[in-house]
């Protein structure tokens, strides 16, 4: 039996519920203002993270919401900096394990699937301050005490955005306590898989340590039926790599990688270039039926 017909077979054997992630994902809609709720949202996010995710830590919630809310109320829309965030931060410090680091960029939907199936990967959202924060939009109005629940203006409106400040304190932390062998995923079917103007190529490569990440392990990965745009040999991927070598990073490269063609062979079994990985498993069921 080939190795793509055993991780086809342990996928559909061991993961069978991440199916229904993938039917039932979908598009986010934007909010026109400050999300609703979202003190009890945000509150109610950490205790479940402290309580069921991650018991080890002992935080105050109540008291990253105050650091939170301080940060941004009384305030204008454009007019909150990552140091603005820094007694939130402090409050909900976290280290996260060596070897676990995924960073993506404009692989959203395949992330998450991958994740669920590949447990072993651990993404900004699955710290603290991405799974309390993850999808939300908030600003506050310099003339009020309170958030703006009618408008916040677009994250490219601004620097100083309060959203987009936030993240970016998060992702750049993120990427220093980053070690061992780390993992990026791109797509390699549009142009400029790597983007100096992503989160990952402006703040997060910047912020990677040369002394504490042993290789950067890059995956590009495109869509079943294309188009094929780019790849470790091609394209943007070939600058990163550049800019990873000129900076003393030992890396690796990978285009197509099996797990992540059968993820999306799993959606979409009717393309072409799934037909052998949809015959090895009907193989596996006749077997295991007889």
């Amino acid at each position: 039996m080939s190795s793509f017909t055993i991780s086809a077979a342990v996928l559909m054997i061991s993961r069978p519920w991440f199916i229904m992630f993938l039917l039932c994902s979908g598009p986010l809609k934007a909010q026109l203002g400050t999300t609703p709720n979202i003190k009890h949202i945000v509150v109610g996010r950490c205790f479940n993270y402290i309580t069921l995710v991650n018991p080890s830590l002992r935080l105050d919630c109540e008291e990253i919401w105050r650091q939170f809310e301080e940060a941004v109320v009384r305030q204008s829309s454009c007019n909150v900096t990552v140091e603005d965030y820094n007694h939130m931060f402090y409050a909900m410090a976290q280290t996260w394990p060596c070897d676990r680091f995924l960073f993506w960029s404009k692989t959203r939907t395949l992330m998450h699937i991958y994740t669920a199936v590949v447990p072993h990967y651990w993404t900004l959202e699955d710290t603290l301050v991405g799974y309390m924060f993850n999808d939300l939009i908030w600003c506050g109005q310099e003339e009020d005490s309170g958030f703006d629940f009618s408008s916040c203006p677009d994250w490219s409106a601004c620097r100083n955005h309060p959203v987009y400040s936030l993240w970016r304190q998060a992702s750049q932390n993120f990427a220093e306590m980053a070690c061992g062998n780390i993992t990026v995923l791109l797509n390699g079917s549009i142009v400029n898989a790597f983007s100096r103007k992503s989160m990952f190529g402006s703040v997060e490569l910047e912020s990677l340590n040369t002394c504490r990440v042993d290789y950067v392990n890059i995956k590009v990965v495109t869509n079943l039926d294309g188009p094929f745009i780019e790849s470790c040999s091609e394209g943007s991927i070939v600058d990163l790599i550049q800019i990873l070598q000129s900076r003393g990073f030992r890396w690796t490269c990978t285009d197509n990688e099996e797990t992540l063609m059968i993820l999306q062979c799993i959606k979409n079994p009717k393309q072409a270039s799934c037909q052998t990985c949809a015959n090895s498993l009907s193989q596996i069921k006749s077997l295991t039926l007889t």
